[in-house]
């Protein structure tokens, strides 16, 4: 159960202390798209969604979409935001984990996943030894496979806060 335990847990992106991610030594930070940077429904991203990329540019970490989402998805976040990208990540699996490191030449310690699901954001974070950080779904409306995987992440919730090793609503860094 503890794979499923994120490092931190946010309400948004925007309230993750990234000046802090630095200090403790994070360049790269992999950001997942749908209902984590932008609802499933919108195309591409808003002027505030750029601004904040910009900003993190700017703090100087490389910043890449990881997405188990289509190309055709991924596409418009990737050049209107001007950052790298993956899709068809297949997360949690570890390839495209991997390749990230080999060719932008990372550390483990030097990783951090940002999404809004348990089953493939923080596992595939975990499994890799990054720091894990869950946000909260910007939406409601997922796809058919991720309204699966909220099924079982729920399960997950309710065993983790029987153990009192979680607590859905409760942030922390």
């Amino acid at each position: 159960m503890e794979k499923f335990i994120p490092d931190m847990y946010k309400k948004n992106i925007y309230d993750i202390d990234y000046e802090n991610l630095k200090k403790r030594g994070i360049k790269c930070i992999l950001f997942d798209l749908d209902n984590t940077i932008a609802p499933i429904s919108v195309p591409g991203p808003d002027k505030d969604l750029k601004d904040f990329f910009a900003d993190l540019y700017m703090l100087g970490f490389k910043v890449i979409l990881l997405s188990n989402a289509t190309k055709e998805r991924v596409t418009p976040f990737k050049e209107k935001l001007n950052i790298d990208s993956s899709c068809h990540s297949k997360k949690p699996f570890k390839t495209k984990y991997k390749k990230i490191m080999e060719i932008y030449h990372f550390k483990d310690n030097e990783i951090a996943c940002i999404g809004d699901q348990l089953l493939t954001d923080v596992l595939g974070a975990n499994r890799m030894g990054f720091l894990s950080i869950l946000v909260q779904p910007i939406s409601n409306v997922d796809l058919f496979l991720t309204r699966l995987n909220r099924i079982f992440e729920r399960r997950i919730f309710k065993k983790l806060e029987k153990r009192g090793l979680f607590q859905v609503g409760e942030f922390y860094d």
